[in-house]
């Protein structure tokens, strides 16, 4: 579905990646796992052509995406709730979701609105409210509807859970498992490494620009030393 090789992206004269390697095949969940400043957003804005890379390659479902603008990678089935929810403000709920929705893939069991109020019946409470007037877990929601509503083969949440209270923490991850139950690949960072290792297929954890470790859920929950090393829990 994804794959990255050698990526090397810069902010300028500052490298941030150094030869990031990086893949998701189809149906399955993977995390990016990492400190802060480790690199892990920086990947993703690459992937969306955001921050396009120097060096390397980037390959979505085998079309070669490296240097495509944003909008070409998400029209070719690209999701992204990107950190900090970045929902319109100044536009209802109803409207956050319609703004970009799209079909590019044609699924033939496309998302619409009925399926993402059911799936977050808190956003279909709240409808017409502005995207301002929400609380951050129901921004968070919206963003990850907003996603869906772009009929995504993939989904990539960057800090899925960050600031959010624990119960709409694990309402995220339910939903989050909810979308995996429909065959859609994902790719997600976040912190929370105990809900992910329930979730997730297989996890990679990123320092300093590169790959320290890569492994499944259970090679992960048996190595505590590294997550102490890498991530500081």
């Amino acid at each position: 579905m994804l794959k990255i090789c050698e990526l090397e992206t810069f902010y300028g004269t500052s490298q941030a990646l150094f030869g990031m390697e990086l893949s998701v095949d189809k149906g399955e969940v993977v995390t990016l796992l990492g400190r802060n400043g480790m690199g892990k957003t920086t990947t993703i804005n690459s992937i969306m052509g955001i921050v396009p890379p120097k060096a390397g390659s980037i390959f979505f479902r085998d079309v070669d995406i490296t240097h495509l603008p944003s909008y070409k990678t998400a029209n070719l089935g690209i999701g992204l709730v990107p950190e900090g929810r970045q929902v319109f403000p100044n536009l209802t709920v109803k409207e956050n979701l319609i703004a970009t929705a799209s079909n590019h893939q044609n699924n033939d069991r496309p998302w619409s609105l009925d399926k993402v109020f059911e799936m977050f019946p808190e956003l279909a409470a709240r409808s017409s409210s502005m995207g301002n007037l929400l609380s951050g877990g129901e921004q968070q929601m919206l963003a990850v509807g907003r996603a869906l509503m772009t009929n995504p083969q993939l989904l990539i949440l960057d800090e899925a859970t960050e600031g959010l209270a624990p119960f709409i923490r694990e309402k995220i991850w339910n939903s989050i498992s909810q979308i995996r139950e429909n065959g859609l690949s994902i790719l997600v960072v976040d912190k929370n490494v105990a809900d992910l290792i329930k979730l997730a297929d297989r996890h990679v954890i990123i320092e300093k620009g590169k790959v320290a470790w890569a492994g499944s859920s259970d090679e992960l929950k048996a190595q505590e030393d590294l997550q102490h090393r890498y991530l500081g829990v």
